[in-house]
């Protein structure tokens, strides 16, 4: 787990709040509760976590004059990640994991297995393409969602 220096920044704060929520989720409530209300609200805390770190590394570069200041729509922050960041693996990871986690609570689901070790939340992208979020799959996103958050601990501290 990563812990973010505290700082006077309220962005900080933010961040180190989304984190230690999506921690609690992934390791306390969905070990307990095993439910696909527990995976989708900790969908919701890493998107929350990657939008506020997204601000909070564009106005630290902003702030340093790295980068033209940024501008307000989701799109063109995410378009601004992508090309100030091209090089930073951690970063350009997250980006296409963020645009699922918006996408999710839009998309059809389908519950199986809840209150057992094999909880499964199937999200159905296209008619023909379904993403199974289950156990393992969180691991997945949440090794990308840490990496990223290291990431930001080295830019903004």
């Amino acid at each position: 787990m990563v812990s973010f220096a505290l700082g006077d920044s309220r962005m900080i704060e933010e961040i180190i709040k989304e984190k230690t929520s999506a921690d609690h989720l992934m390791y306390v409530s969905l070990k307990y509760t095993k439910t696909c209300d527990v995976i989708l609200n900790l969908l919701a805390r890493w998107k929350s976590l990657i939008e506020i770190s997204f601000d909070a590394i564009l106005e630290k570069r902003c702030e340093e004059g790295k980068i033209p200041c940024m501008h307000a729509t989701p799109i063109q922050r995410i378009e601004f990640m992508k090309k100030y960041f091209a090089k930073d693996k951690a970063i350009q990871d997250v980006i296409p994991l963020y645009i699922f986690f918006k996408r999710v609570p839009d998309l059809s689901k389908t519950r199986s297995g809840e209150f057992r070790k094999n909880v499964n939340l199937k999200v159905r992208m296209t008619p023909t393409r379904v993403i199974d979020i289950n156990m393992e799959k969180l691991g997945e996103y949440y090794d990308v969602v840490e990496a990223f958050s290291v990431e930001v601990k080295k830019i903004i501290a």
